[in-house]
């Protein structure tokens, strides 16, 4: 297998990632757009920081391709819905410099308040100006941190020494842990109207383009101070120059811009605006921290042990992943199942999750079953990473439920597969540390072992069933290593599942279904 690293990076990325057997690296940084469409045929993995741009057109000339792995949070450069189409998962390196950008949000907040960068501008001017640069303390002032991930965590802790007054703004984290940064979860709306300082560490998207424009300063306190360290467009920068010169912003810091390098000089001129270009992360132990961080995270997915930090498929930390995968395995096995068992066009897939799995990430195991299915009845490439879009492609449409407890087991998935013939349920779990097992199908209830060639068949529920089909077996020449029984009800109908050494052939099925005993039959392999 082969990567590339198309950007300049720490040189022991390449140790980590040649470390992985059979993975060689190539170092080709300052690769033209046309050169890279050249080459990029040849590789199962791309390492890039924010230089290279992998579009959609690269990642359609990269049959090959498995990771792009991103040195850095943020992925602006990288086609993600590309990517997911092509099944290649795409990957960042958010915590490996949340602490150097922390710390550069937090000495843009100080030098606005203190006009620290202007000072020393005109005192290299020779000027000594001390009344023009007269400004105001942290301590009993209200920070307002929007996006309390990694980075803002980080900087509400900062704030917090400094005995500011923290408020924070994330739809995705709860009150306590809010609190446990030191700060206090409130609106949006809150913010704006009672914040001294707000400082903005989401990422780029549709929702949070322009985040802060000129409906939201107008709703701020007089003489706020707006601070962007996280991506450029998150604040309307026409937007922020208007109420610098209404006078309602004192003063603006920004390290990221909307196009860089920035185009609107009137902002970057203003005396009230400091900056500096995209230095957040631009520290030596950053930029070690997210190369070695991105070799590790590329080569567990070549070497097919864990996906971390992906932007575009579930991912696990590998102390959970090591509990999911006896999980992962069966969910797969259970899509592969529904897919071969469903009758008809299918509409929608129904996964409920039981027990004590509920305690762990069960997005990982959608995927799994969603896999399952998708490849089965696709013609595509199909992984982890582009199954759900292949489902919604298809109009497909995909619930997930989830119950703390279950009566029987310690955990169960049950995958539900609806078509317009009807649905069937079929439910397992596991047995011991890592054995799956199949323990339902729709009222059946059995022990059976979801592997290899297998043979499910309903009959009725009378004497001698099983000698002659067992007759039927052996007069094709096919071997039973196991089987597994369950019934509604004496003398009612009754399901048996087969596990057979050899595939089954249509012969074989045609001759059971011969069989006036027989009401079903279906012959599936994993």
């Amino acid at each position: 297998m082969k990567v590339l690293i198309s950007d300049k990076m720490d040189p022991r990325c390449v140790e980590i990632l040649e470390a992985n057997d059979g993975v060689a690296v190539d170092v080709r940084s300052g690769l033209s757009p046309s050169a890279l469409l050249d080459c990029i045929g040849d590789y199962e993995g791309l390492v890039v920081r924010s230089a290279t741009t992998v579009t959609a057109e690269v990642i359609a000339a990269a049959p090959r391709l498995r990771v792009i792995g991103r040195a850095g949070t943020g992925f602006d450069n990288i086609d993600v819905e590309a990517a997911t189409r092509h099944g290649v998962i795409v990957m960042n390196t958010p915590g490996g410099n949340s602490l150097s950008t922390a710390e550069h949000t937090f000495a843009l907040i100080v030098s606005l308040a203190r006009h620290i960068p202007q000072a020393t501008a005109t005192l290299k001017e020779g000027l000594w100006e001390r009344s023009q640069f007269v400004g105001v303390e942290l301590a009993g002032k209200t920070l307002a941190v929007v996006g309390l991930g990694r980075v803002g965590r980080e900087v509400a802790k900062r704030a917090a020494a400094f005995r500011m007054k923290v408020l924070g703004y994330d739809p995705y984290i709860g009150q306590e842990m809010a609190l446990s940064y030191g700060a206090h979860l409130t609106s949006l709306d809150e913010i704006y109207a009672t914040a001294d300082f707000i400082t903005v560490h989401t990422h780029l998207s549709d929702q949070t383009r322009h985040l802060i424009s000129d409906a939201e300063i107008a709703q701020c306190k007089a003489g706020v101070y707006l601070i962007n360290c996280a991506r450029g467009g998150i604040i309307d920068e026409a937007a922020l120059l208007r109420g610098l010169n209404s006078g309602k912003v004192a003063g603006a810091a920004l390290d990221v811009f909307e196009e860089e390098p920035p185009t609107l000089v009137d902002l970057l001129v203003d005396d009230r605006v400091i900056c500096t270009p995209h230095l957040a992360a631009s520290t030596k132990e950053a930029q070690a921290n997210v190369a070695l961080q991105v070799a590790e995270q590329v080569g567990d997915v070549l070497m097919g042990r864990v996906i971390r930090n992906a932007v575009n498929a579930p991912s696990v930390d590998p102390e959970i992943h090591g509990k999911l995968q006896p999980y992962l395995v069966l969910a797969e096995r259970l899509g592969r199942l529904q897919a071969q068992l469903g009758e008809g066009q299918l509409e929608r897939i129904t996964i409920e999750y039981q027990g004590d799995i509920t305690a762990y990430p069960t997005s990982p195991l959608t995927s799994a079953v969603l896999k399952g299915i998708m490849e089965t009845i696709s013609d595509a490439a199909v992984n982890v990473v582009n199954a759900l879009l292949f489902a919604q492609e298809r109009g497909v449409q995909v619930d997930e439920r989830i119950s703390s407890e279950h009566e029987d087991y310690a955990s169960l998935i049950t995958v539900v597969y609806h078509t317009n013939k009807g649905q069937r349920l079929l439910a397992g779990t596991i047995f011991g540390k890592s054995d799956p097992r199949l323990v339902h199908l729709d009222e059946y209830i059995f022990d059976a072992v979801p592997e290899g060639h297998m043979l499910f068949y309903i009959n009725d529920d009378v004497p001698g069933i099983i000698g002659q089909i067992g007759t039927v077996m052996g007069s094709h020449n096919v071997n039973i290593a196991q089987m597994s029984c369950g019934r509604r009800q004496m003398g009612g109908q009754a399901l048996t599942i087969l596990n057979v050494d050899d595939p089954i052939t249509t012969d074989v099925v045609d001759d059971i279904l011969s069989r006036e005993y027989i009401s079903w039959a279906k012959q599936v392999s994993l």
